[in-house]
């Protein structure tokens, strides 16, 4: 179990590094950008909107002073999208040391994306699970490098419905929620495995309830949300939770585990399954046509 580690604002120089985080336009995304900037790491933030993106960025560059920044543009629920986001970085960048998949959504009903899949699993896991599968290379290459998926302590109860994986039998919201963020941690636990030897790390990370725009939109919810909000986390908390996992040097080497505040943790029972991750990694590969 690792020990507690209060991370200051500059404590791991991080000149030299590159880092790209999806959501990195608003809340924990945004929050977790800004610390890596202060590190001084090249940051490359991914926002589905242009307009918020360039805000997000001046305003990091602003109370970073760092202005190795960049914004690039990418619907998380669109594997097209997501493919021409991996292009696009190659083209630019020839290294990636650290990659953040934080962008995610809990929608109350069932929608489905372009490419007529359910949007919370195609956000929350197979758009990471594409997004990663295309830059393993340079993750590799970039050795010692790291992967942080942001989960959450919601996967607890969640069980990976294989029979109705896209909720078309039936939908909760909820469910869908959980179910994508064991489904993350599944994936974390089978690529850490397959990864061993590369000099690639890949660890999971509840950053807790935090105050962002989180379920904005959805009702009741969003309105229960809201009178919880005094409770919750600020982002620039969970993102020293988020930063420890990316950026410790105590974790240099430790792979396929799951933090909460700070600590090692031990996730529900179902994301240690073995067999659930890996007919989940296949399915995930058939949906998104990758060969990893």
């Amino acid at each position: 179990m690792s020990k507690q580690w209060n991370l200051p604002e500059t404590i791991v120089d991080m000149t030299g590094k590159t880092s790209l985080i999806t959501g990195g336009n608003s809340g924990i995304g945004k929050a977790t950008a800004l610390g890596l900037a202060r590190m001084g790491a090249t940051v490359i933030i991914v926002s589905r909107d242009k307009e918020r993106g360039e805000v997000a960025l001046a305003d990091i560059i602003a109370k970073s002073g760092n202005q190795n920044l960049e914004l690039m543009l990418a619907d998380m629920s669109s594997q097209d999208s997501v493919r021409r986001l991996a292009s696009d970085f190659k083209a630019r960048h020839e290294m990636l040391h650290l990659l953040v998949n934080n962008a995610g959504v809990y929608l109350t009903r069932r929608i489905t994306t372009v490419d007529g899949l359910e949007s919370t699993f195609a956000t929350n896991h197979l758009g990471p699970f594409l997004l990663t599968s295309l830059l393993l290379d340079l993750l590799k290459a970039s050795a010692p490098s790291r992967i942080v998926n942001v989960s959450s302590d919601a996967h607890n109860g969640a069980k990976v419905d294989f029979e109705d994986l896209q909720g078309e039998k039936k939908f909760s919201g909820w469910h869908a929620y959980g179910q994508s963020k064991l489904a993350m941690i599944l994936f974390t636990h089978e690529l850490a495995k397959r990864l061993d030897g590369t000099g690639v790390t890949v660890n999971s990370a509840h950053p807790g309830v935090v105050r962002t725009n989180f379920a904005n939109n959805n009702g009741l919810v969003t309105f229960g949300f809201r009178l919880m909000r005094p409770f919750f986390i600020s982002p620039k908390s969970a993102a020293k939770r988020i930063l420890y996992v990316a950026t410790s040097p105590d974790l240099g080497g430790v792979t396929g585990k799951y933090f909460t505040k700070m600590h090692e943790a031990k996730s529900s029972r179902e994301s240690y399954d073995d067999d659930s991750a890996k007919r989940l990694w296949q399915i995930s590969k058939q949906l998104t046509k990758v060969s990893i």
